[in-house]
């Protein structure tokens, strides 16, 4: 991406084509969201250990992620990305072994390939979005990643009851849209120019602290708050699913229709809004909106309901991802941008992967209800985040 974007262009075909590979990517990644919970239960396996192996794909993708991070920054961000995307498709071929440790050692996998999409693509973003709108920009880049969720989980669904289909024949498709987005990155390669790669950078921190320098200090608050946006994440995108089955809910697949509208739609609108109503006034709706419908959600008994709450949810994620990583391109230093964005990408896969170990250990002794109720008082957390930095978001 050009070093000084323009003011005033977002859309550059550089742009477009990073829209698109993530747009793949997170197909792939949210096909296998509702299905993967229906599988491991099929295999015999307990909602602890549905948690487990969601646990499985943040854990690694948190670990591997500084030096990634130091990859993208000494060698290339497209690379990183293209590598990240084939490692996902191959790491999903080990889940054709029907036994639940398969399942969890290819998760374990993925989540390392999803690290190098994931901070490549959060850098390269950082680098093209205009700072007078980044908000917007993130909020078009987000609402991309986000659009998958409107068809995607749906039609992996729909593919898992086929009568032609069943799981393998979902594997098979999941794999499909994450190499198809593996060429759209290795296009964007070729027309981004290589930004210069600065090997002296930080030559007063050896190489191999650099890597294991998993936090990075500029990022922390935003961190910090895109963790507890999203911790409860799980349960609006893979526990929701057993929640419907056990509550008898049919055609539960427009669920995901409903919400994936909803996210897709929302982000870019919101995160114009975002820029113009300030983070702090932006985080407290944001964490209001998700709060609410986690509260609600236990007395959802149809499918309407459980629509209306899930709307609610990601309305609130639209608009808090969309101020929180504005903060994060704003905070993180120009010369050691691929590092801090991976730093800061950690939050996402680590919120992910804590919540689901949550949810699975509360629905195994106490059920779904208390799921929800449970992860809405962590998420109202969110909000002493917020008082303590109100200053600077302000």
């Amino acid at each position: 991406m050009p070093a000084t974007p323009s003011t005033h262009t977002i859309w550059t075909r550089a742009f477009a084509l990073l829209c698109l590979a993530e747009f793949l990517g997170y197909a792939q990644h949210f096909a296998l969201q509702p299905a993967l919970p229906l599988y491991i239960t099929q295999l015999g396996g307990s909602p602890f250990i549905v948690g487990l192996v969601i646990a499985a794909f943040g854990i690694t993708s948190v670990i591997s992620r500084p030096i990634i991070g130091y990859w993208v920054d000494r060698w290339s961000d497209t690379g990183v990305m293209v590598i990240g995307m084939v490692g996902q498709a191959a790491s999903i071929l080990i889940c054709f072994l029907p036994f639940n440790a398969a399942i969890l050692f290819s998760n374990a996998l993925r989540g390392v390939a999803w690290s190098g999409m994931t901070a490549a693509g959060y850098t390269l973003l950082a680098t093209a979005a205009p700072p007078q709108r980044r908000g917007e920009a993130n909020g078009y880049f987000g609402g991309v990643q986000s659009s998958a969720t409107i068809i995607f989980p749906a039609i992996a669904l729909w593919i898992v009851d086929a009568p032609l289909g069943g799981f393998r024949a979902m594997f098979f498709f999941a794999m499909t849209l994450v190499l198809s987005g593996a060429a759209a990155a290795w296009a964007l390669s070729r027309a981004t120019p290589q930004r210069t790669r600065q090997t002296n950078l930080d030559t007063a921190e050896p190489w191999w602290r650099e890597i294991l320098t998993v936090v990075d200090r500029h990022i922390l608050s935003a961190a910090l708050l895109i963790f507890t946006l999203n911790l409860s994440l799980p349960c609006f995108s893979s526990f929701v699913v057993l929640y419907a089955r056990e509550r008898g809910v049919s055609h539960f697949a427009w669920y995901y229709v409903a919400v994936g509208v909803t996210s897709a739609l929302g982000r870019p609108l919101l995160g114009r809004f975002s820029d113009k109503l300030g983070a702090g006034r932006s985080l407290i709706i944001a964490f209001s909106l998700e709060t609410s419908a986690l509260l609600i959600m236990p007395f959802a008994t149809n499918l309407a309901g459980l629509m209306v709450s899930g709307s609610l949810w990601f309305m609130g994620a639209a608009i808090g991802s969309a101020c929180i990583v504005g903060l994060a391109m704003e905070s993180a230093p120009a010369q050691r941008r691929g590092r801090a964005m991976a730093s800061f990408s950690t939050a996402f896969p680590l919120s992910n992967g804590a919540g689901a170990l949550i949810d699975g250990i509360v629905v195994d002794l106490a059920g779904y209800r208390w799921m929800f109720t449970i992860a809405g008082i962590l998420c109202a957390t969110g909000f002493v985040l917020i008082w303590k930095q109100w200053a600077k978001l302000k």
